[in-house]
């Protein structure tokens, strides 16, 4: 009778310390940025798009998702935005982490601005990718960088190459890039001139964001919230009677 009890009594503690992998997880969010981090969960959205040929001034679009950011951290208090816009001479490149609810405000925004069509600071935008639960970020803090790049004609080769490479190639580098970032101080909100001066082979070319717009399989804003706000109604075998 006394062993059942010892044994019950080891059962009983072993449960109270057994967790799933998501508390794992989170304790390690907590230790890494137990300021921040623990506040949501951080996802990281990047898009491209083609600047609109009416925009005089690119550091206008700059400025426009400066405020943008401002708003949102506003009403979605403590949701921090890091990030980069790279301003190209027809192009952008954007990275943006922050949480759920603001990805999708800027997704919705997005989507507001096709729906403008040709009047839009922003046309033809495709998500590049979406990270869900990211471990930490790339960048300390959102600046954006207006870049002279010149144009430069895709080979053969690389125009026949799947998309899929293509796509990795770009992320590689942005992740490369990111890594550059964080090990330089934070100074001012443009402190990315520094960085892209020291390795302008981790700028994703021009041509290769024109080539990956062209590519259908990358999935519009609107695509995306249609898929996210359309219910899914799955039906039984048993409901077919």
């Amino acid at each position: 009778m006394e062993a059942d009890e010892k044994t019950k009594s080891q059962t009983g503690s072993a449960e109270k310390i057994r967790t799933s992998l998501f508390h794992l997880l989170l304790d390690k969010r907590m230790l890494l940025n137990p300021k921040e981090e623990v506040k949501f969960l951080l996802h990281r959205l990047i898009f491209i798009a083609r600047i609109s040929p009416e925009l005089a001034d690119k550091r206008d679009l700059g400025g426009y998702y400066e405020q943008l950011y401002q708003d949102l951290q506003r009403y979605f208090q403590g949701d921090g935005v890091t990030g980069l816009l790279l301003l190209y001479p027809s192009y952008l490149l954007h990275i943006v982490e922050s949480s759920n609810d603001v990805l999708f405000s800027v997704l919705r925004d997005l989507g507001h601005m096709q729906q403008q069509g040709h009047s839009a600071l922003i046309l033809e935008p495709r998500i590049l990718v979406i990270s869900h639960d990211i471990p930490n970020r790339l960048f300390q803090q959102w600046s954006y960088k207006v870049l002279s790049v010149p144009a430069r004609r895709l080979t053969e080769t690389e125009q026949t190459e799947p998309p899929e490479k293509l796509v990795s190639e770009s992320l590689t580098m942005l992740m490369k890039l990111g890594v550059e970032m964080l090990k330089t101080p934070k100074r001012s909100k443009n402190s990315a001139d520094s960085v892209l001066d020291k390795v302008p082979e981790l700028i994703v070319p021009q041509d290769n964001i024109e080539h990956l717009l062209k590519n259908e399989a990358l999935l519009t804003p609107l695509q995306y919230l249609n898929a996210y706000d359309c219910p899914i109604n799955v039906v039984m075998d048993s409901g077919k009677m």
